[in-house]
């Protein structure tokens, strides 16, 4: 196994098959996930029998509540954009599950159907964004907590109800809300990392929504910079796992009439301690 770091923003590893690691191999993932927060992977044969098998071995599968499943597989949610469909799912900056009270670990993606160009996935890493953050921003976000909701997407009035994506979507009876610290300690790398997002969080507990957000968009200012992103080109045979608690993560839309097909398993996790 060979792993390769991509800058600042994740880890591509080689030599390897996903659906035929050794122990040995397993664990050794088990630290390069831990030290880069995401991983890409090449040239990999994972029918969904055996992508289900990986998740397994990683961790305990979560089904989302608001994804189509595959009818043969409902662990495996569809991210799907048929040819005649204008909006896509995730095409913002997010992290998954970060509206559950434990938010997923990570998820495993496995391109399927992918148009001909088009369709990367941007990442950041919210490790090294924190790091450099300017001492009076760590001061001022230290000890804060944020609320985090997804009804405003996937809500009977949310923003996914309104496109042409709602008859993919379920769930809207499920929307709810979790609150998380805004810096959290990394369960397994013990690094500070900055846990807020513009896809689900909606303002800092007991603060107002403008002064919320004033804040809010200062520090997704500061995550999006170059130095802390990388942008993912997807081939047949890729696979990415990427880390929810230190990543965040954006679909490009820009392949209009053509399909794009993802299958991702999510990993359940745990609840966030302050750091």
């Amino acid at each position: 196994m060979q792993i390769s770091s991509f800058g600042n923003c994740g880890a591509l590893v080689s030599d390897l098959q996903l659906a035929s690691l050794s122990d040995k191999e397993l664990s050794e993932l088990r630290g390069a996930f831990a030290e880069y927060g995401l991983l890409f992977f090449r040239d990999q044969v994972l029918p969904p029998e055996e992508h289900l098998r990986f998740a397994r071995r990683f961790g305990k599968i979560v089904v989302n509540k608001f994804f189509k499943t595959t009818e043969e597989y409902p662990e495996i949610a569809e991210v799907r954009k048929e040819k005649t469909q204008q909006t896509n799912i995730g095409g913002g900056w997010h992290t998954d599950h970060s509206y559950d009270d434990e938010p997923a670990l990570g998820s495993i993606l496995v391109a399927r159907t992918l148009p001909t160009s088009g369709g990367n996935t941007q990442f950041t890493n919210l490790a090294v964004a924190y790091d450099a953050l300017p001492d009076h921003l760590k001061k001022r976000i230290e000890g804060l907590r944020a609320v985090h909701s997804n009804t405003h997407l996937y809500g009977e009035n949310g923003l996914y109800r309104m496109t042409d994506l709602a008859e993919q979507l379920g769930g809207m009876d499920r929307v709810g809300d979790a609150t998380h610290p805004v810096v959290i300690r990394h369960p397994e790398s013990g690094r500070k990392v900055l846990y807020v997002n513009p896809g689900h969080t909606i303002q800092f507990e007991g603060w107002d929504f403008a002064e919320s957000r004033e804040l809010l968009d200062e520090l997704y200012a500061h995550v999006q910079q170059p130095q802390f992103t990388s942008s993912f080109d997807w081939q047949p045979g890729s696979v990415t796992f990427w880390d929810n608690r230190c990543t965040w993560h954006m679909a490009n839309n820009d392949y209009q009439g053509q399909m794009r097909l993802m299958h991702r398993v999510t990993l359940a996790g745990s609840s966030l301690a302050a750091a």
